[in-house]
């Protein structure tokens, strides 16, 4: 009796897995057929990323085949494509974290870069602004046609960010001419202190304000019309907004316009949250103008470097199709994804591209070795 319940007890035991390994086969068929049809959703719905992305591929097989890519004393030929194809990759997904973390591609590239190469600042500095430029362009189309762009706004405060760009880029090369390996220290350290402070801005959500009511309106945005409504889904009515401290707004734009040209940034979190907060937007309009004012002041800027000869165009081109890739893809990976992680993952990125920073700014300007990192 004992042994035929016992050989009972061992049959069950051996039979009862197999229904459990047959519901994880199911599940997995279930996530891989997910996947598969998001991909394929993705590929339907978003044409023009297929489209781009295959004739990129073109391109670069193109290349390949026809043109003569020499071996240098320090790159070999296949180095060198690898570098191209590598760079169009990490600025893919550089692209599509900054979309998706709210913050413009050249806060990501520019300190990363900085901190863990060692190219020449202003090649970094001049492609950075590349990136953070073509991060602009590519929402601005979209913005423009939702008219959630204030136009007024944009040509108000375009102005005193071009001219704060473009003496931030004279400022670099001039500070790069002068003081040579301690100006690119005290740059680096500077932008260190600079995405720490980005850092803890993404960290706290930099207090905005969805659809701020301003207490005092002041006589200059009165006389410039800085006004205007806009649909918003959400609530299923029309806003209207009244936007105020105009002044104030340009006084900033022109040093946010100084830091974007001198480092390579762009800024975007910056100008959202001054046109936020200072001269009380809404959000949404504050982040579409924003991304209009990035396009227009990097664009400015980037010809400084361009006449020095700091841009590099094999170097810069597949950082700018990447953007435009990660753009594209980030826009559309937003519905599906939880913002709130990846904004964890830029500020840790933030935070350790900043401590790389600091200690090779402190090294290279004041010839401390700190082996750390």
């Amino acid at each position: 009796m004992n042994r035929s319940s016992s050989a009972t007890a061992r049959s069950e035991i051996s039979t009862q897995p197999a229904p459990l390994v047959k519901e994880k086969k199911i599940e997995k068929k279930r996530r891989r057929h997910k996947r598969k049809s998001r991909l394929w959703s993705l590929v339907t719905n978003v044409p023009e990323l297929s489209i781009l992305i295959m004739l990129i591929i073109g391109g670069y097989i193109l290349m390949a085949v026809f043109s003569k890519v020499e071996s240098t004393e320090i790159l070999s030929a296949s180095s060198i494509w690898w570098i191209i194809v590598g760079s169009f990759l990490i600025s893919t997904a550089i692209a599509t974290l900054a979309v998706i973390g709210g913050i413009g591609g050249g806060v990501i590239f520019t300190p990363i870069m900085l901190g863990f190469t060692s190219l020449d600042s202003l090649v970094i500095r001049a492609t950075g602004l590349v990136v953070a430029m073509f991060s602009g362009l590519v929402s601005t189309g979209p913005f423009m046609k939702t008219k959630l762009a204030d136009i007024k706004l944009v040509f108000y405060c375009g102005v005193p960010i071009t001219v704060g760009a473009l003496v931030g880029s004279i400022s670099a090369i001039y500070l790069h001419e002068g003081l040579g390996e301690f100006g690119d220290g005290l740059v680096r350290l500077s932008l260190g202190i600079l995405m720490l402070v980005v850092a803890w801005f993404l960290f706290t959500g930099g207090g905005k304000t969805e659809y701020p009511e301003p207490k005092r309106i002041d006589k200059l945005s009165v006389m410039l019309g800085l006004n205007g409504s806009y649909w918003e889904e959400s609530l299923g009515k029309v806003v209207h907004y009244q936007l105020t401290r105009a002044f104030i707004g340009g006084i900033v734009f022109i040093a946010l316009g100084f830091i974007g040209g001198f480092f390579g940034l762009g800024g975007g979190a910056f100008l959202t949250a001054t046109l936020n907060l200072i001269m009380m937007a809404p959000v949404k309009i504050a982040a579409a103008s924003s991304g209009v004012l990035l396009a227009i002041s990097n664009a400015t800027a980037i010809w400084t470097y361009i006449t020095y000869g700091a841009m590099i165009a094999i170097f810069a081109a597949p950082w700018m199709l990447g953007q435009v890739v990660g753009g594209i893809l980030g826009a559309h990976l937003l519905i599906r994804i939880r913002a709130g992680f990846v904004r964890k993952v830029l500020i840790v990125i933030l935070i350790v591209s900043s401590v790389k920073l600091i200690i090779r700014g402190v090294e290279e300007a004041f010839g401390i070795n700190i082996p750390i990192l």
